[in-house]
């Protein structure tokens, strides 16, 4: 018995002859095994993708075209787990058979289906990684050479100088230790400070690892995951877990192609707010499973996942969140308070990833001692692990770049302001004329143009929310005006904040688009009242727009960029900006500056709350792919979604346009810029934001202090263990003091804009414990509809078009369809106000768990033929 490549070879090729292998039985009765070897290439093209292909796939469908190339049982077992446990779930198995299918045909038919079953999204990722292994295997063909001097990295955040020593290692060379991924090269180990900092895990012990933005945290967790599972190879079940969507897909592929290189027997999947699985079935079936850490928030509130003890390591990435009402402080409450009920118990591991603990408020090193040791205390860790051996080799990788403040000059009064303020104080006095809208807020001086404005606004559409008359038509008239009124002077605020940083340019364009957004919508009396005062200054504004002066903070950032891609035109720039608007208004006038148009900035938001608004995960791929090619975009311009978790290829110039945190916030901001030599400046005509920057820089000192004292304090496990008994008795006590149950009374939902009736109460049923959907089908009549512009399924649930109130346009949720039923209202509670029907007192809940009354379980058994049927 003897190898060749990866198939064990035996003389009882009889065997293999009446078993499924024929592949392998050919190969051994003409001992021809190119077939065979051809076919690793195309494994390994398929575990490349497995995560992104399995989304776009349709099991059932493609089984009908590849009965060659698998056996019936798997073909059997595919349709099980699709119809058992959903879509993803029957893909991954399908590829799981594939992967291990001996047919020779097996690549061609998997092609052959996807386009048979116009699955072209999954298609187009096969066909996209075939061509890139084609051109790489023409490349080898050319220079075989090539091969065995050069080590080629794609650069990503924690990769090109995560993934091991930058001492290149030989092909011939095999180090001890941990081994990490390198393509075309030799197997590289981790650095001294890495292994440093996994010391403590790897003891067994719970730890909280604080190491710097860019020195290889990700590497150090899959080696702690690495040792862990051959510490456990029978019970290892390992959860990573992280704060967002885009940092889970970017975990979850540099898990599956460490270990799927690694040894391909671990088995890696991952789960995110998009998919239809089990938890508890995923933890079993797999090794490592990374996750969002609200699925496992609720898979423990439900049934399914009645305790942690199934795991036995838990990774929490960015873990300094683990606080308040967060996911991972709601996870660790539940970890604690099996801990502390006194039965036996087996709780897994707990290892917590950060770049700075400098959380909460704090003005001494006692108060960041504290705050430190809650969070220790939260995590259950009672070992802080940093780099102290090795700081000169960390300091060799990792550059903190160089900070520096520019301190602008205000811009000067303009008209535009002037016209603008005016504008809002008639629209005050209108409101005003309607209701006393200063007794609807006790927020006082109030300044147009400021945050502070905006909380005005916030809270008294909050009081209006629930204003009650005896009059309802009038309370619905009235409601609605004021709604109207407040959304405009939202964004007129809007304006002047964008007027501050950008250009006056920009504040009319942000305006316009929203005048243009509400004469689309079809407006009502107030909204037309409220256009025309804009209109009638609207030629005005626009000659102040395109004949004032240049905003003096733009003229210093103009300055800026010029003078840096002088010196280096390879130069890469993060600029970070506060709101989504102003990232638009920065790009507009990067574009149309002549002698910065060539940076190309590409803008990253976040998602957003509004289904409508923000970027998918697919456009932020995009943004960052565009940065790390030299040829296109040389800036990122950037909110708050990128300062924490997601991967930035290397910059050298991190600019902060009056961004400021907090300290936490000012690490990871910094830490973008890792090259040599980088730099870091904040821009602000603020003389407070710039204070505020050098009190961060300040107290970063004082919580490096904290870290060191309590690495030496002797008591620190009993202090620990003081504040873990504490919040549990204070947990314990509200708990004690019994929720108030549901009420069974009947309350209406009125729309929160314009007071009009919506549903009953007794028309809304619960599905799965958390959508909630309406049975009376004349609610049809109280709504209008457009098409959903990105329609998925979740939960069983198929998004088809979004709601809106019939008579303000108030945005009310989702049209759906779900199992049998068509056209099925999902509503959001925070769309509506509450009103008892007997009493006629109104409420207003932001989240449904928060609401007072019952609502009864969705029952299939209720739902008349009719519900299965269109609506006309």
């Amino acid at each position: 018995m003897f190898f060749r490549g990866n198939w064990l070879v035996s003389g009882l090729s009889g065997h293999f002859a009446c078993s499924d292998y024929t592949g392998l039985h050919h190969a051994i009765k003409d001992w021809s095994f190119q077939e065979l070897e051809q076919l690793s290439e195309h494994r390994r093209l398929l575990e490349k993708i497995e995560a992104s292909i399995t989304k776009h796939m349709k099991p059932s469908e493609m089984l009908v075209h590849m009965s060659d190339c698998l056996k019936p049982r798997e073909c059997e077992e595919i349709r099980a787990e699709e119809s058992q446990r959903g879509r993803i779930a029957a893909s991954e198995k399908l590829v799981m058979s594939l992967l291990r299918s001996d047919k020779p045909n097996w690549f061609k038919l998997l092609k052959i289906a996807l386009g048979n079953c116009d699955l072209d999204e999954a298609l187009q990722l096969l066909e996209k990684d075939d061509e890139v292994k084609a051109v790489e295997v023409n490349e080898c063909d050319e220079e075989p050479e090539a091969m065995v001097t050069t080590v080629s990295f794609e650069y990503r955040e924690e990769i090109e100088d995560m993934l091991m020593s930058s001492n290149n290692t030989s092909a011939s060379e095999k180090p001890t230790g941990f081994k990490g991924e390198a393509e075309r090269s030799g197997e590289r180990k981790l650095r001294e400070y890495q292994k440093e900092l996994t010391a403590a895990a790897t003891q067994g012990q719970n730890t909280i690892i604080c190491a710097p933005t860019g020195c290889g945290k990700t590497i150090v967790a899959l080696a702690i995951s690495e040792y862990h599972l051959k510490q456990f190879p029978e019970r290892a079940k390992i959860v990573f877990l992280a704060t967002k969507v885009d940092v889970y897909e970017q975990q979850y592929k540099l898990f599956k192609e460490h270990f799927s290189s690694k040894d391909p027997n671990i088995r890696v999947t991952g789960m995110c707010g998009d998919m239809e699985m089990s938890v508890r079935w995923l933890i079993e079936n797999h090794d490592i499973v990374v996750m969002t850490a609200q699925i496992l928030v609720n898979a423990l509130q439900s049934p399914e996942l009645p305790s942690l003890e199934i795991l036995s390591l838990i990774l929490f990435d960015e873990c300094h969140n683990t606080t308040g009402k967060h996911p991972y402080n709601n996870i660790m409450t539940r970890y604690l308070d099996t801990k502390l009920s006194g039965s036996t118990h087996s709780l897994p591991q707990i290892v917590g990833l950060t770049a700075s603990v400098g959380i909460g408020s704090f003005k001494s090193r006692q108060d960041a001692e504290n705050n430190i040791l809650q969070l220790c205390a939260n995590l259950d860790t009672r070992v802080i692990t940093t780099v102290t051996e090795h700081k000169d080799e960390l300091k060799s990788y990792v550059h903190t770049p160089e900070k520096a403040f520019f301190e602008v000059k205000q811009c000067s009064s303009h008209p535009f302001i002037g016209i603008i303020e005016n504008i809002m104080s008639n629209i005050e006095q209108l409101a005003q004329k309607t209701y006393d809208i200063e007794s609807l807020s006790n927020i006082q001086n109030r300044e147009y143009g400021s945050q502070k404005y905006e909380q005005w606004i916030v809270s008294v559409q909050k009081s209006c929310r629930v204003l009650q008359m005896k009059n309802t038509d009038e309370e619905r008239r009235i409601c609605r005006e004021l709604y109207n009124y407040t959304e405009h002077l939202r964004k007129y605020n809007d304006a002047l904040i964008i007027n501050e940083d950008a250009r006056t340019k920009d504040a009319l364009d942000y305006l316009d688009a929203f005048f243009e957004q509400v004469r689309n919508a079809g407006y009502d009396e107030t909204e037309r009242k409220l256009t025309a005062l804009y209109d009638c200054q609207r030629l005005q504004l626009l000659r102040l727009a395109t004949e004032g002066e240049q905003n003096p903070k733009l003229d210093e950032l103009r300055f800026i960029l010029e003078e840096e891609y002088q010196n280096n035109d390879q130069t890469r720039t993060v600029m970070f900006v506060k709101t989504r608007a102003l990232a638009d208004a920065m790009k507009k006038w990067i574009d149309e500056t002549d002698s910065l148009k060539f940076l190309k900035p590409g803008v990253l938001i976040g998602k957003g709350r509004k289904s409508n608004s923000g970027m998918t995960l697919n456009n932020k791929k995009g943004i960052l792919d565009s940065f790390k090619s030299s040829d296109q975009s040389k800036m990122l311009i950037a909110t708050s979604v990128a300062d924490e978790g997601i991967d930035i290829p290397q910059c050298n110039l991190v600019l902060m346009y009056e961004y400021v945190g907090n300290v936490v916030k000012m690490v990871q901001v910094r830490g973008r810029g890792r090259a040599e030599g980088s730099r870091c400046f904040l821009i602000s005509s603020s003389k407070e934001c710039i204070e505020k920057e050098r009190l961060n820089m300040f107290k970063e000192k004082i919580v490096e202090e904290a870290i060191e004292q309590l690495q030496k304090r002797p008591d620190l496990s009993n202090q620990v263990d003081k504040l873990q008994r504490d919040d549990k008795t204070r947990r314990d006590q509200i708990s004690a003091c019994s929720e108030k149950p549901k009420t069974q009374g009947s309350y209406e939902l009125l729309c929160s804009k314009c007071k009009g009736f919506a549903c009953f109460s007794d028309d809304i049923r619960v599905v799965q414990g958390a959508h909630h959907i309406v049975l009376d089908r004349s609610m049809f009549h109280r709504y209008t509809t457009v098409a959903h512009n990105r329609p998925r399924d979740f939960g069983g649930f198929k998004k088809k078009e979004k709601m809106h109130c019939a008579e303000c346009k108030h945005d009310w949720g989702l049209v759906t369809s779900y199992s049998t039923i068509q056209d099925l209202p999902l509503v959001k509670i925070e769309s509506f106000v509450v009103r008892d029907r007997l009493t006629r007192r109104q409420q207003y809940f932001r989240k449904w768990r928060d609401v007072t009354f019952a609502i009864r379980e969705f029952d299939m058994t209720e739902i008349p033929p009719e519900m299965c049927r269109p609506r006309d």
